[in-house]
C-alpha cells in the first residue's frame, strides 16, 4: 500500500535521529508521553481541560471519548444534539472533587454549613441543564436549516456573539490595574493605601464584575448553544467529523466559555466575509472548524510566550551583571546569526507543547520533552516542606481562596487557563498560585507558600517583585492613562486582594525594657497581674459555678485545713549540704550579651538549645531549671540562662529550719470556697520570716477590688453582699498572699533588686533562677503555667504603659488584662499554643526574643504579629 510505504520511509528517517533526540532530552519517558497524549486529545479533540491529577485525567479521558463514540451511533438528530448538550454540561462540572473547588466553604471561615451551599449549587446546575436541553431541542427541531449567510438565523446569533465578546473583553480589562498590560486603567483605584477609599472604588468594580459573571455563565453558553443548534452540519449523521467536532463544541461551551466564545466568533466572521467556494467552507463542517481554530489559537499564544521568553533570556544574559559571562557576547552574536534556526526550535517546541529549555541558563535553547501540565509525581501539596511558618499559610489559604473566587469571577486575574501562574506578595511572604484545571463555575488551583528571604539572592528577587508592585499600586499617577513602566516584564500586576492575615512587626525595645523606672514598676504590676489571673482561674474552675446556687442556701461551712508542717521535698546531701552540681551555670547579667557562646535567636521559631556544661564543682553553684510541656527537669543551660548563687548557711544536725506553719483555720464566709485556691497550691515552702517580708508587698486594695468585680453569682441582689464578704475573708486572703508571693519570689530568686532585661527574657522563655520556691512551683505544672502567663502579661503591660501612657485606675488595668485574655496570645513562637492561636485567628500575637547579631548590649527585640 502506498500509505504504508510512505510511513516506512518516514520512520526510517526518524529512527536515525532517535539517539540524537535521546541525548538532547527531547524523547519523553513512556509515562509522560502517555499522559501528554491523553491531555492533548482531551483538551483539543474532546473539548475538556487538563486535570489536576493523573487519575482524574484518565477517568475524564475515558468518559469524554465514550461520549464522542456513543454520539456516533445515535440515529436521531434531536437525540444527538440533546446527548451532546447534556453530557457536555455534566462533564464540565467538578462533581468528583468538590474539595478542590474554589467555591468550597472552609471550616476556618465564618460561613454557613457546607450542605446548604451544595444544595443550592445542585439546584442551580439542574435548572441550567434543563433550560439548555429545552433550548437545544426546540431550536433544532423547529428552526429551518440553511447555509450560513448574512440573513440567516445562525448569522444573526453570530452577530450577537461578536457584541457579547467585545462587552466581556471590556468588562474584564476594567477589573485589572493595566489594560492589555500596557495602559494604566483609569477606573482602577489609584490610592490602594487608603483602605476605605480603596474598598469604595473596589465595590463599584465588583458590581461590574457581577454583570460580567452573569454574561459569562448564563448568557454566553446559551447563545453559543443556539448558534450550534442552528448549524446545518448536524443534519448529516454517522459522520466521524460531526461526532468529534460537535462533541468538542458542545463541551467547550461550558468547559472554557471565554475561549469557546472567541473561537465561535472567529468561525462565524470568517464564514461571513469569505466566499462559500473556498476549501475552508466547502469541505469542513462547523465542529471541525472550531477544533482547528482552537488548536491554532493555543499554539499561537504558546509561540508568542516562548518567543518572549527567549528574547528575555537573551537580553538579561547581557544586561544583568550576575548572569553575564565571558561567552555571553559570543552566544548573543550566534543567536542573531542563526536566528532562523532558533525560530525553528521555538516553533518545534510550540507544536509539541513542550518547554523551551535554556542550557545552563545560557541563551542556548533546546526543546524539552513533552509532558502534561500537571507534572508533579504526586498530588499537589504532597511534597511541601513543613516549617514554623507553615501555620501562617494554613491560616491564610482559606481566606485567600474565598477572595480568589470573587476576583476570578469578576475577571480581575484575566483569562484563566490551566498552567497559568500567579504570584502574591505580602511583607515577607510570597504565594505561588498555579491553575491546574478549569471548568464551569469552578477552578482547581494549587497554592504554595515560598521560602522566606534567607539569602541575598532571595532578597534581591523579592525586592524586584516589590518594585513592580509598588509602581503599579503605590505610585501616584497624574495622567489619565499612564504607561506600565515594566511592560515586557514576566510579572504583570493584576489586582490587590483584601485578605485577612497576620502582619509581622518587629520593634527594638531599647529604652523600654532597660529603663529603671519601667523595671521598678514591673515588679509591682507583676503581683497585681498574678492576683487577677489566679482569682479569674479559681472563679472559673470546673465545678465552681455549679455550686454557686447550692452554697447560697447553706450556712457557713468551715473549711478545715491540715497543718502544713511538711518540709520541702527531701534533698540529696549534695543538694542540701554542699549545694554542688555537675554543671556550673552563670546567671550573671554581665555576660548576657557577650559573643561567646553564640546565642540563638529567641524571637524566631527556633527553640532554645542546651549547651554542655562544664565539670566545675564550686560551692554554692546550682543548676537553673526550665519547665516546658508540663514537665520538669534539671537541664544544663548556656550562659544566657545560668545562675551564680551564694550558698545558704549550714544547718546543724537535729535542728529544724524556720519552716512555715499554717494552723487549722476556717473561712469567715461560706462562699469563699468558690474562689479558693486548690489544696495543693495552699502549701508553702518559704520561711515565715521571708513570707512576712513579702506579704507587705501584697496589694490588698487591688485584691479586694478584683474580687468585687467577679460575676459568678446569678442573683444580682445578693451578689454585691456576697462578694463583699468574700473580699473581707482574711483566711482566703492569707491563702492568696502565700501563693502569689511564693510565685513572685520564684521569679526573682533571693535577689529582690529590679530585674535586668536579660532576666526578663530568661523568665519570659520559661527559665527561672534557682530558689527555695522553684521546686515547689515546678511540681505544680498548672500553677507554673498561670504564673508564667502572668509574667508575660506584665511585660506586655509594661510596653503598653511606655507607649500609651500610665494607667489611671484599677478599672483601666482590668480592661487591659481582659483585652490580653480575649484578643491576644502572649508567649513564644515555638509554643504549640502559638500555632493554635494562629489557626483560631487570635487578633494579636506577641512574642519576645533576643538576637545577638541584630542588637547591641541593652537592646532586646519584641515581635508583635
Amino acid at each position: 500500500m502506498p500509505a504504508l510505504e510512505q510511513m516506512n520511509q518516514i520512520l526510517h528517517i526518524l529512527f536515525v535521529f532517535l539517539p540524537f533526540l535521546w541525548a538532547l532530552g527531547i524523547l519523553p519517558p513512556p509515562d509522560a508521553l502517555f499522559l501528554w497524549a491523553m491531555e492533548q486529545i482531551l483538551e483539543f479533540g474532546l473539548g475538556g481541560s487538563s486535570m489536576s491529577t493523573h487519575l482524574r485525567l484518565l477517568v475524564m479521558f475515558i468518559l469524554s471519548a465514550g461520549t464522542a463514540v456513543t454520539s456516533y451511533f445515535i440515529p436521531s438528530t434531536v437525540g444527538v444534539v440533546l446527548f451532546m448538550t447534556g453530557f457536555g454540561f455534566l462533564l464540565s462540572l467538578n462533581l468528583s472533587d468538590v474539595g478542590h473547588k474554589i467555591g468550597t466553604k472552609s471550616k476556618n471561615l465564618p460561613s454557613g454549613p457546607e450542605k446548604h451551599f451544595s444544595w443550592k449549587e445542585c439546584l442551580f446546575y439542574i435548572i441550567i441543564l434543563v433550560f439548555a436541553l429545552l433550548e437545544t431541542g426546540l431550536l433544532h427541531h423547529f428552526a429551518g436549516f440553511s447555509q450560513i449567510s448574512k440573513s440567516s438565523s445562525q448569522a444573526i446569533v453570530g452577530y450577537g456573539l461578536m457584541i457579547l465578546l467585545i462587552i466581556l473583553w471590556i468588562l474584564r480589562e476594567i477589573q485589572s490595574v493595566y489594560i492589555i498590560g500596557i495602559f494604566r486603567n483609569p477606573f482602577y483605584p489609584k490610592d490602594v493605601q487608603t483602605v476605605t477609599v480603596f474598598f469604595e472604588k473596589q465595590t463599584r468594580l465588583m458590581k461590574i464584575g457581577i454583570v460580567r459573571r452573569i454574561l459569562l455563565t448564563l448568557v454566553s453558553p446559551f447563545a453559543m448553544i443556539a448558534f450550534l443548534s442552528l448549524d446545518s452540519s448536524l443534519q448529516g449523521l454517522h459522520s466521524v467529523s460531526v461526532s468529534i467536532g460537535f462533541t468538542r463544541a458542545f463541551r467547550m461551551v461550558w468547559q472554557n466559555t471565554e475561549n469557546a466564545l472567541l473561537e465561535t466568533v472567529i468561525v462565524s466572521t470568517v464564514h461571513l466575509i469569505s466566499s462559500t467556494d473556498i476549501w475552508w467552507n466547502r469541505n469542513l463542517d462547523t465542529g471541525i472548524r472550531l477544533l482547528l481554530v482552537g488548536i491554532i489559537r493555543d499554539r499561537l499564544i504558546r509561540f508568542i510566550s516562548k518567543l518572549q521568553f527567549a528574547v528575555t533570556v537573551l537580553l538579561t544574559s547581557w544586561t544583568e551583571k550576575k548572569q553575564r559571562r565571558k561567552t555571553t557576547a559570543t552566544l548573543c552574536i550566534l543567536n542573531i546569526i542563526f536566528s532562523p534556526f532558533v525560530l525553528v526550535i521555538i516553533v518545534f517546541s510550540t507544536l509539541l507543547s513542550s518547554p523551551l529549555l535554556p542550557l545552563f541558563t545560557l541563551p542556548v535553547f533546546l526543546v524539552g520533552f513533552p509532558r502534561p501540565i500537571q507534572s508533579w509525581p504526586g498530588a499537589a501539596g504532597t511534597t511541601a516542606c513543613v516549617c514554623a511558618d507553615t501555620v501562617y499559610y494554613y491560616q491564610m489559604v482559606p481566606r485567600l481562596t474565598a477572595v480568589l473566587q470573587t476576583a476570578m469571577a469578576a475577571g480581575s486575574l484575566g483569562l484563566l487557563l490551566p498552567g497559568s501562574h500567579y504570584l502574591g506578595r505580602f511583607q515577607d511572604r510570597l504565594i505561588w498560585i498555579r491553575i491546574l484545571e478549569c471548568g464551569y463555575t469552578y477552578c482547581c488551583i494549587n497554592i504554595k507558600g515560598l521560602e522566606l528571604q534567607e539569602t541575598s539572592c532571595h532578597t534581591a528577587e523579592a525586592r524586584r517583585v516589590d518594585e513592580v508592585f509598588e509602581d503599579a499600586f503605590e505610585q501616584e499617577y497624574t495622567g489619565v492613562c499612564s504607561l506600565n513602566e515594566h511592560f515586557g516584564n514576566v510579572l504583570t500586576p493584576c489586582t490587590v486582594l483584601p485578605v485577612k492575615l497576620y502582619s509581622d512587626a518587629r520593634n527594638v525595645l531599647s529604652g523600654v525594657i532597660d529603663s529603671h523606672e519601667n523595671l521598678k514598676e514591673f515588679k509591682g504590676d507583676l503581683i497585681k497581674v498574678l492576683v487577677w489571673i489566679l482569682v479569674q482561674y479559681c472563679s472559673k474552675r470546673p465545678g465552681m459555678k455549679e455550686n454557686v446556687h447550692n452554697t447560697e442556701n447553706k450556712g457557713k461551712a468551715p473549711l478545715i485545713l491540715p497543718a502544713s508542717n511538711t518540709s520541702p521535698p527531701p534533698k540529696s546531701p549534695e543538694d542540701v549540704d554542699s549545694l554542688n552540681s555537675e554543671t556550673f551555670d552563670d546567671w550573671s547579667d554581665d555576660n548576657i550579651f557577650d559573643d561567646e557562646p553564640t546565642i540563638k535567636k529567641v524571637i524566631e521559631e527556633k527553640q532554645l538549645k542546651d549547651l554542655p556544661g562544664t565539670n566545675s564543682f564550686i560551692p554554692g553553684s546550682v543548676e537553673s531549671q526550665r519547665v516546658g510541656d508540663h514537665s520538669t527537669g534539671t537541664v544544663p543551660e548556656n550562659d544566657l540562662y545560668k545562675a551564680v548563687l551564694l550558698g545558704y548557711p549550714a544547718v546543724d544536725k537535729g535542728k529544724q529550719e524556720d519552716m512555715p506553719y499554717i494552723p487549722l483555720m476556717e473561712f469567715s464566709c461560706s462562699h469563699s470556697h468558690l474562689v479558693c485556691l486548690p489544696a495543693e497550691w495552699r502549701t508553702s515552702c518559704m520561711p515565715n520570716s521571708k513570707m512576712k517580708e513579702l506579704s507587705s508587698l501584697f496589694p490588698e486594695d487591688w485584691y479586694q477590688f478584683v474580687l468585687r468585680q467577679l460575676e459568678c453569682f446569678h442573683s444580682e441582689e445578693k451578689a454585691s453582699n456576697v462578694l463583699e464578704e468574700i473580699a473581707n475573708d482574711k483566711v482566703l486572703k492569707d491563702f492568696y498572699v502565700h501563693t502569689v508571693m511564693t510565685c513572685y519570689f520564684s521569679f526573682f530568686g533571693i535577689d529582690n533588686m529590679a530585674p535586668s532585661p536579660g532576666h526578663i527574657l530568661r523568665v519570659y522563655s520559661g527559665v527561672l533562677p534557682w530558689s527555695v520556691a522553684l521546686d515547689w512551683l515546678t511540681e505544680k505544672p498548672e500553677l507554673f503555667q498561670l504564673a508564667l502567663k502572668a509574667f508575660r502579661y506584665t511585660l506586655k503591660l509594661m510596653i503598653d504603659k511606655a507607649s500609651l501612657g500610665p494607667i489611671e485606675d484599677f478599672r483601666e488595668l482590668i480592661k487591659y488584662l481582659e483585652e490580653y485574655e480575649c484578643d491576644w496570645y502572649i508567649g513564644l513562637v515555638s509554643d504549640e499554643k502559638w500555632k493554635e492561636a494562629v489557626l483560631q485567628e487570635k487578633p494579636y500575637l506577641f512574642s519576645l526574643g533576643y538576637d545577638s547579631n541584630m542588637v547591641r548590649p541593652g537592646e532586646n527585640l519584641e515581635s508583635t504579629k
